[in-house]
């Protein structure tokens, strides 16, 4: 009978109450009207798998046309090397991503894509999109 000395190791996870969404800072962004679409590109955006613990790493890029704020960039280093740690998939961490920064900013639109390296044979890659002209209003309950 054959053991298999990997079934029951695991490293330390974090679960996404980790994810620091309160670094982020926004700051005002001068040109609203001008329909200017910033990027952000990384290689280091790393997370780990929930089930074993092992890294995933990605090229992320976050693209979106701001309405009146802007992230402000060491805010959102620091906000995304937050998920070093954490347990999450790789299709939920760039909608959490698009969520997060969509709370805080509430663009125009906003796209979040990841490329993630080659595991097992497969590649992935995940894009999350937000567009404020699709998204319905909450009903007045007045």
């Amino acid at each position: 009978m054959t053991v298999d000395k990997y079934a029951t190791r695991r490293y330390d996870i974090q679960g996404e109450e980790a994810i620091d969404v309160e670094v982020l800072e926004a700051i005002p962004f001068q040109y609203p009207e001008s329909g200017t679409e910033i990027a952000y590109e990384t290689d280091e955006f790393t997370f780990v798998c929930p089930w074993t613990g092992l890294p995933d790493f990605a090229r992320l890029v976050i693209r979106y046309v701001p309405n009146s704020l802007l992230v402000e960039l060491k805010s959102l280093k620091y906000y995304l090397t937050s998920y070093r740690n954490v347990g999450i998939l790789q299709e939920h961490a760039v909608n959490r991503v698009l969520e997060n920064l969509v709370q805080l900013l509430k663009p125009v639109s906003m796209v979040v894509e990841a490329e993630y390296r080659e595991r097992g044979g497969l590649k992935t890659r995940a894009t999350a999109r937000y567009d404020s002209a699709t998204v319905k209003e909450a009903p007045d309950e007045s």
